[in-house]
């Protein structure tokens, strides 16, 4: 079994392969992006309680990223907000918060981060790929190569609507113009250990990050789903959801094709405990999760 080594900065081991979180934040209110997660509605689902849902039933969610330790290579898993990005959403707009300490207080400084993996490339998963110095957007991880999918990129590229532009010019072109990008297949392997897994429909070329060492496994899941409440309804479609109908395909299949295999899921926008194991529960699924 997969063990949780620090509780306090919640750590794993997926054989010999650590996990490390690090959020930038942890709020309640979901419903601007899941719509169908009302108190009401989650109310019915009684597992979610205590870890992901508040006193109110209101939804817990984080923003966070999760650092992967396979065969002596660092890879971050998305790159969460960010500080001083103009942004649509005014809570996560010209924020300044200590991402990049707490990240280092982790034991993961930023110039020993060797992989960048963007399961996709919205706002709040590629923010710290860049911060400001002396007035320009410059590559946060400068040792690092930067995964995109070749997919995901290619969709964003042609569509610069709205403020897609902004986010590419804050966070995506720098990297380009780095010379530190791979554009990459949905199969592309990091390590060994370490290796994607396509789930379109939230994005066109949105990937799954798996993990396989030792004999455990474990998957990380991007924005197939936002909140543990989509494992028991995997119908409720985030509005952020480029093909809301792949979306819910994708769900669907993640959750029956990982129910009681034991691999370890985590949910990228999961609050603490973040990680659990998909079961079935009667004619459904939930997640079963170690208490901290």
């Amino acid at each position: 079994m997969p063990n949780l080594t620090n509780p306090g900065t919640l750590e794993w081991k997926i054989g010999e392969v650590r996990i490390t979180r690090v959020v930038e934040v942890e709020a309640p209110g979901l419903t601007f992006v899941l719509p169908d997660a009302t108190p009401e509605n989650l109310n019915s689902i009684e597992w979610l309680a205590p870890h992901f849902v508040n006193e109110e039933r209101q939804a817990l969610a984080s923003v966070q990223a999760l650092v992967i330790e396979s065969k002596g290579t660092r890879i971050i898993v998305d790159t969460c907000i960010g500080n001083d990005k103009a942004l649509p959403i005014r809570r996560w707009s010209n924020r300044k918060g200590p991402f990049l300490q707490d990240l280092a207080a982790s034991g993961h400084p930023g110039e020993e981060i060797d992989v960048v993996v963007c399961t996709h490339l919205h706002m709040d998963h590629v923010g710290w790929n860049t911060t400001m110095v002396d007035g320009r957007w410059s590559p946060t991880f400068p040792n690092a190569r930067y995964l995109f999918g070749g997919i995901e990129w290619d969709h964003w590229n042609r569509t610069r609507e709205g403020w897609t532009n902004s986010i590419i010019q804050q966070s995506i072109e720098p990297i380009l113009e780095a010379g530190l990008t791979d554009l990459v297949e949905a199969d592309h392997r990091v390590t060994d250990e370490v290796w994607l897994e396509t789930t379109p429909g939230h994005t066109p070329g949105h990937v799954a990050v798996r993990i396989s060492s030792g004999g455990q496994e474990a998957v990380i899941t991007g924005d197939l789903m936002h909140h543990p409440c989509q494992i028991a309804r995997p119908d409720w479609a985030s509005t952020a959801d480029t093909d809301p109908q792949a979306a819910r395909r994708t769900r669907a299949d993640f959750v029956e094709r990982y129910a009681d295999t034991g691999t370890l899921v985590f949910g990228t926008h999961f609050p603490a405990p973040t990680a659990g194991r998909v079961v079935r529960d009667r004619d459904g699924f939930r997640l079963e999760t170690t208490a901290l």
